[in-house]
Protein backbone atom coordinates (compact mmCIF):
# COMPACT_ATOMS: atom_id res chain seq x y z
CA UNK A 1 0.00 0.00 0.00
CA UNK A 2 1.25 3.48 -0.87
CA UNK A 3 0.66 6.35 1.55
CA UNK A 4 1.09 10.08 1.47
CA UNK A 5 0.86 12.12 4.65
CA UNK A 6 -0.36 15.69 4.55
CA UNK A 7 0.48 18.39 7.07
CA UNK A 8 -2.18 20.89 6.02
CA UNK A 9 -1.28 24.50 6.69
CA UNK A 10 -2.58 27.85 5.55
CA UNK A 11 0.70 28.83 3.82
CA UNK A 12 2.38 25.49 3.12
CA UNK A 13 1.26 21.88 2.79
CA UNK A 14 3.86 19.38 3.89
CA UNK A 15 3.92 16.01 2.13
CA UNK A 16 5.65 12.70 2.84
CA UNK A 17 5.50 9.33 1.05
CA UNK A 18 5.83 5.69 2.03
CA UNK A 19 5.41 2.45 0.15
CA UNK A 20 7.26 0.51 2.83
CA UNK A 21 6.55 0.78 6.54
CA UNK A 22 10.20 1.34 7.48
CA UNK A 23 10.92 4.09 4.94
CA UNK A 24 9.14 7.44 4.90
CA UNK A 25 10.41 10.17 2.60
CA UNK A 26 9.55 13.86 2.78
CA UNK A 27 8.42 15.31 -0.56
CA UNK A 28 8.58 18.95 -1.68
CA UNK A 29 5.90 20.97 0.07
CA UNK A 30 3.12 22.72 -1.79
CA UNK A 31 3.29 26.48 -1.32
CA UNK A 32 -0.30 27.53 -0.97
CA UNK A 33 -1.47 30.53 -2.99
CA UNK A 34 -5.17 29.64 -2.83
CA UNK A 35 -7.17 26.51 -2.10
CA UNK A 36 -7.87 25.62 -5.74
CA UNK A 37 -4.20 25.84 -6.72
CA UNK A 38 -3.14 23.94 -3.59
CA UNK A 39 -5.71 21.17 -4.03
CA UNK A 40 -4.78 20.78 -7.73
CA UNK A 41 -1.09 20.44 -6.83
CA UNK A 42 -1.81 17.90 -4.07
CA UNK A 43 -4.04 15.92 -6.46
CA UNK A 44 -1.21 15.86 -9.01
CA UNK A 45 1.19 14.47 -6.38
CA UNK A 46 -1.30 11.79 -5.28
CA UNK A 47 -1.78 10.67 -8.88
CA UNK A 48 1.94 10.79 -9.68
CA UNK A 49 2.82 8.59 -6.70
CA UNK A 50 -0.22 6.30 -7.27
CA UNK A 51 -1.32 6.64 -3.66
CA UNK A 52 -3.81 4.26 -2.04
CA UNK A 53 -4.28 6.14 1.23
CA UNK A 54 -3.78 9.60 2.67
CA UNK A 55 -2.89 10.23 6.30
CA UNK A 56 -3.71 13.75 7.47
CA UNK A 57 -2.25 15.31 10.60
CA UNK A 58 -4.88 16.70 12.94
CA UNK A 59 -4.86 18.03 16.52
CA UNK A 60 -6.79 15.12 18.07
CA UNK A 61 -8.72 15.89 21.23
CA UNK A 62 -8.05 19.60 21.05
CA UNK A 63 -10.58 22.39 20.90
CA UNK A 64 -9.84 22.87 17.20
CA UNK A 65 -10.32 19.20 16.18
CA UNK A 66 -13.87 19.61 14.79
CA UNK A 67 -12.94 22.73 12.83
CA UNK A 68 -9.83 21.05 11.42
CA UNK A 69 -11.82 17.96 10.39
CA UNK A 70 -14.23 20.26 8.53
CA UNK A 71 -11.37 22.07 6.77
CA UNK A 72 -9.62 18.82 5.89
CA UNK A 73 -12.85 17.31 4.53
CA UNK A 74 -13.41 20.39 2.37
CA UNK A 75 -9.81 20.37 1.10
CA UNK A 76 -9.86 16.63 0.34
CA UNK A 77 -13.17 17.10 -1.48
CA UNK A 78 -11.41 19.64 -3.72
CA UNK A 79 -8.56 17.17 -4.22
CA UNK A 80 -11.17 14.57 -5.25
CA UNK A 81 -9.17 11.69 -3.75
CA UNK A 82 -10.97 8.34 -4.01
CA UNK A 83 -8.69 6.28 -1.74
CA UNK A 84 -8.76 5.81 2.00
CA UNK A 85 -8.37 8.78 4.35
CA UNK A 86 -6.91 8.41 7.83
CA UNK A 87 -6.25 10.90 10.62
CA UNK A 88 -3.19 10.92 12.86
CA UNK A 89 -2.50 13.13 15.86
CA UNK A 90 -0.03 15.81 14.82
CA UNK A 91 0.74 17.05 18.35
CA UNK A 92 4.31 18.30 18.53
CA UNK A 93 5.22 17.20 14.99
CA UNK A 94 6.21 20.72 13.87
CA UNK A 95 8.42 21.25 16.91
CA UNK A 96 9.99 17.82 16.39
CA UNK A 97 10.60 18.69 12.71
CA UNK A 98 12.19 22.02 13.68
CA UNK A 99 14.49 20.21 16.10
CA UNK A 100 15.57 17.84 13.32
CA UNK A 101 16.36 20.87 11.11
CA UNK A 102 18.43 22.79 13.70
CA UNK A 103 21.67 21.80 11.96
CA UNK A 104 20.58 23.30 8.65
CA UNK A 105 22.63 26.34 7.70
CA UNK A 106 19.87 27.85 5.57
CA UNK A 107 16.96 27.46 7.94
CA UNK A 108 14.11 29.16 6.09
CA UNK A 109 10.37 28.62 5.83
CA UNK A 110 10.41 27.01 2.40
CA UNK A 111 8.26 24.01 3.27
CA UNK A 112 11.00 21.63 4.41
CA UNK A 113 9.79 21.80 8.02
CA UNK A 114 6.22 21.13 6.88
CA UNK A 115 7.22 18.05 4.87
CA UNK A 116 9.38 16.72 7.70
CA UNK A 117 6.37 17.23 9.97
CA UNK A 118 4.30 15.20 7.45
CA UNK A 119 7.03 12.53 7.56
CA UNK A 120 6.76 12.38 11.37
CA UNK A 121 2.95 12.14 11.13
CA UNK A 122 3.20 9.25 8.66
CA UNK A 123 5.84 7.45 10.73
CA UNK A 124 3.54 7.73 13.77
CA UNK A 125 0.58 6.40 11.81
CA UNK A 126 2.48 3.43 10.39
CA UNK A 127 3.98 2.57 13.80
CA UNK A 128 0.66 2.94 15.66
CA UNK A 129 -1.23 0.80 13.17
CA UNK A 130 1.39 -1.88 12.55
CA UNK A 131 0.90 -1.38 8.83
CA UNK A 132 2.12 -4.26 6.69
CA UNK A 133 3.07 -3.89 3.03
Amino acid sequence: MKYIAIDLGLKRIGLAYSAHKDIVTPLPAVLRKNRNQASAEVKKVLLEWEVDAVVVGIPLGGSSEDEMRRRIAHFMNLVDFKGELFYQDEAGSSLEAENLMKGEIKYIRDGRIDSISAMIILERYLRANGVKH
